[in-house]
Protein backbone atom coordinates (compact mmCIF):
# COMPACT_ATOMS: atom_id res chain seq x y z
CA UNK A 1 0.00 0.00 0.00
CA UNK A 2 1.32 3.44 -0.91
CA UNK A 3 2.41 5.74 1.90
CA UNK A 4 0.39 8.94 2.28
CA UNK A 5 2.23 12.13 1.30
CA UNK A 6 3.66 14.21 4.15
CA UNK A 7 3.04 17.54 2.37
CA UNK A 8 1.72 20.29 4.64
CA UNK A 9 0.10 23.16 2.76
CA UNK A 10 -0.18 26.82 3.67
CA UNK A 11 -3.66 26.34 5.13
CA UNK A 12 -2.44 23.69 7.58
CA UNK A 13 0.67 25.75 8.46
CA UNK A 14 -1.57 28.74 9.17
CA UNK A 15 -3.59 26.69 11.66
CA UNK A 16 -0.42 25.37 13.34
CA UNK A 17 1.07 28.87 13.61
CA UNK A 18 -1.40 29.94 16.31
CA UNK A 19 0.38 28.17 19.17
CA UNK A 20 3.74 29.75 18.38
CA UNK A 21 2.27 33.22 17.80
CA UNK A 22 0.17 33.02 20.98
CA UNK A 23 3.33 32.47 23.05
CA UNK A 24 5.24 35.21 21.24
CA UNK A 25 2.55 37.93 21.14
CA UNK A 26 0.19 36.83 23.95
CA UNK A 27 -2.98 36.09 21.98
CA UNK A 28 -5.88 34.86 24.12
CA UNK A 29 -8.07 33.79 21.21
CA UNK A 30 -7.33 31.91 18.00
CA UNK A 31 -9.16 34.59 15.99
CA UNK A 32 -6.79 37.28 17.32
CA UNK A 33 -3.90 35.52 15.59
CA UNK A 34 -3.00 36.73 12.07
CA UNK A 35 -4.38 34.77 9.13
CA UNK A 36 -4.52 35.16 5.36
CA UNK A 37 -7.56 36.96 3.98
CA UNK A 38 -6.78 37.29 0.26
CA UNK A 39 -4.11 37.08 -2.40
CA UNK A 40 -4.15 39.70 -5.17
CA UNK A 41 -2.28 39.15 -8.43
CA UNK A 42 -1.89 42.15 -10.72
CA UNK A 43 -0.20 42.78 -14.05
CA UNK A 44 0.43 46.33 -15.20
CA UNK A 45 0.42 46.56 -18.97
CA UNK A 46 0.42 50.32 -19.28
CA UNK A 47 0.00 51.80 -22.73
CA UNK A 48 1.00 48.55 -24.46
CA UNK A 49 -2.69 47.63 -24.52
CA UNK A 50 -3.44 50.74 -26.55
CA UNK A 51 -0.99 49.73 -29.27
CA UNK A 52 -1.86 46.02 -29.38
CA UNK A 53 -5.38 45.00 -28.34
CA UNK A 54 -4.49 41.30 -28.58
CA UNK A 55 -1.97 41.69 -25.75
CA UNK A 56 -4.88 42.38 -23.42
CA UNK A 57 -6.47 39.03 -24.31
CA UNK A 58 -3.11 37.26 -24.05
CA UNK A 59 -2.44 38.56 -20.51
CA UNK A 60 -5.99 37.72 -19.39
CA UNK A 61 -5.73 34.20 -20.87
CA UNK A 62 -2.39 33.42 -19.25
CA UNK A 63 -3.37 34.89 -15.88
CA UNK A 64 -6.53 32.76 -15.99
CA UNK A 65 -4.40 29.64 -16.55
CA UNK A 66 -2.04 30.57 -13.71
CA UNK A 67 -4.60 31.53 -11.05
CA UNK A 68 -7.60 29.44 -12.05
CA UNK A 69 -9.87 32.49 -11.97
CA UNK A 70 -10.68 35.03 -14.69
CA UNK A 71 -9.06 38.42 -13.98
CA UNK A 72 -10.70 41.80 -14.47
CA UNK A 73 -9.46 44.62 -16.65
CA UNK A 74 -8.34 47.70 -14.68
CA UNK A 75 -8.84 51.14 -16.21
CA UNK A 76 -7.12 54.48 -15.61
CA UNK A 77 -8.87 56.61 -12.99
CA UNK A 78 -7.27 59.84 -14.13
CA UNK A 79 -5.57 61.17 -17.22
CA UNK A 80 -1.78 61.58 -17.21
CA UNK A 81 -0.47 63.46 -20.23
CA UNK A 82 3.16 62.36 -19.87
CA UNK A 83 2.08 58.69 -19.95
CA UNK A 84 -0.44 59.39 -22.74
CA UNK A 85 -3.32 57.85 -20.78
CA UNK A 86 -6.89 59.05 -20.59
CA UNK A 87 -9.64 58.23 -18.13
CA UNK A 88 -10.99 54.77 -18.92
CA UNK A 89 -7.95 53.49 -20.83
CA UNK A 90 -7.08 49.87 -19.95
CA UNK A 91 -3.79 49.89 -18.02
CA UNK A 92 -3.72 46.56 -16.20
CA UNK A 93 -5.27 43.27 -15.23
CA UNK A 94 -5.91 42.01 -11.68
CA UNK A 95 -7.43 39.03 -9.89
CA UNK A 96 -8.25 38.56 -6.19
CA UNK A 97 -8.17 35.03 -4.80
CA UNK A 98 -9.85 33.89 -1.59
CA UNK A 99 -10.54 30.56 0.08
CA UNK A 100 -9.40 27.29 -1.51
CA UNK A 101 -8.09 28.98 -4.69
CA UNK A 102 -5.96 31.31 -2.57
CA UNK A 103 -4.35 28.46 -0.64
CA UNK A 104 -3.84 26.38 -3.80
CA UNK A 105 -2.22 29.28 -5.63
CA UNK A 106 0.02 30.13 -2.67
CA UNK A 107 1.14 26.49 -2.34
CA UNK A 108 2.01 26.49 -6.04
CA UNK A 109 3.95 29.77 -5.80
CA UNK A 110 5.95 28.76 -2.72
CA UNK A 111 6.69 25.13 -3.60
CA UNK A 112 6.91 25.08 -7.41
CA UNK A 113 7.27 28.51 -9.00
CA UNK A 114 9.68 30.42 -6.75
CA UNK A 115 12.24 27.57 -6.69
CA UNK A 116 12.17 27.66 -10.53
CA UNK A 117 13.19 31.33 -10.50
CA UNK A 118 16.71 31.99 -11.75
CA UNK A 119 19.14 32.86 -8.91
CA UNK A 120 16.40 32.81 -6.27
CA UNK A 121 17.80 33.50 -2.80
CA UNK A 122 14.60 34.44 -0.98
CA UNK A 123 12.19 37.35 -0.60
CA UNK A 124 13.06 40.57 1.23
CA UNK A 125 11.63 41.13 4.69
CA UNK A 126 11.21 44.77 3.68
CA UNK A 127 8.37 43.72 1.37
CA UNK A 128 6.15 43.41 4.47
CA UNK A 129 4.43 46.75 5.07
CA UNK A 130 3.45 48.39 8.37
CA UNK A 131 -0.16 47.18 8.27
CA UNK A 132 0.71 43.50 7.89
CA UNK A 133 0.50 42.87 4.16
CA UNK A 134 3.28 41.61 1.88
CA UNK A 135 3.88 42.44 -1.77
CA UNK A 136 6.53 40.86 -3.97
CA UNK A 137 7.14 40.88 -7.69
CA UNK A 138 7.79 38.15 -10.20
CA UNK A 139 9.72 39.25 -13.28
CA UNK A 140 8.66 36.44 -15.63
CA UNK A 141 5.36 34.61 -15.66
CA UNK A 142 7.09 31.65 -17.31
CA UNK A 143 8.09 30.17 -13.91
CA UNK A 144 4.56 28.78 -13.52
CA UNK A 145 4.06 25.20 -14.73
CA UNK A 146 0.85 26.06 -16.65
CA UNK A 147 2.80 28.05 -19.24
CA UNK A 148 4.10 25.88 -22.05
CA UNK A 149 7.42 26.49 -23.80
CA UNK A 150 5.62 27.31 -27.05
CA UNK A 151 3.93 30.29 -25.37
CA UNK A 152 7.14 32.16 -24.53
CA UNK A 153 6.54 34.94 -27.06
CA UNK A 154 5.36 37.70 -24.74
CA UNK A 155 6.79 37.62 -21.23
CA UNK A 156 5.30 39.81 -18.51
CA UNK A 157 5.80 40.27 -14.77
CA UNK A 158 3.31 40.45 -11.96
CA UNK A 159 2.89 41.67 -8.42
CA UNK A 160 1.51 39.33 -5.76
CA UNK A 161 0.04 40.81 -2.57
CA UNK A 162 -0.73 38.68 0.47
CA UNK A 163 -3.40 40.33 2.64
CA UNK A 164 -3.50 39.36 6.34
CA UNK A 165 -5.22 40.43 9.54
CA UNK A 166 -1.90 41.21 11.26
CA UNK A 167 -1.79 44.55 13.05
CA UNK A 168 1.95 45.23 12.95
CA UNK A 169 4.95 44.49 10.78
CA UNK A 170 6.52 42.26 13.45
CA UNK A 171 3.39 40.08 13.76
CA UNK A 172 3.13 39.78 9.99
CA UNK A 173 6.81 38.87 9.53
CA UNK A 174 6.60 36.17 12.21
CA UNK A 175 3.37 34.83 10.65
CA UNK A 176 4.87 34.74 7.13
CA UNK A 177 7.93 32.87 8.40
CA UNK A 178 5.70 30.27 10.08
CA UNK A 179 3.60 29.60 6.97
CA UNK A 180 6.69 29.03 4.88
CA UNK A 181 7.52 32.27 3.05
CA UNK A 182 11.22 31.96 2.04
CA UNK A 183 12.91 35.13 3.35
CA UNK A 184 16.52 36.01 2.58
CA UNK A 185 19.06 35.10 5.20
CA UNK A 186 20.45 38.19 6.93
Amino acid sequence: MAKKSEFIGVKEKQELAYATLAKQFGYKNKLASPHLVKVSVSVATGTAMKKDRKRNDLVIDRLTKITGQRPTLRKAKQAVASFKTRIGDPIGVAVTLRGARMFGFLDKVLNVSLPRTKDFRGLNKTSVDNIGNMTFGIKEHTIFPEIKDEELKDIFGMAITLGTTAKTKEEATAFFELIGIPFKKA
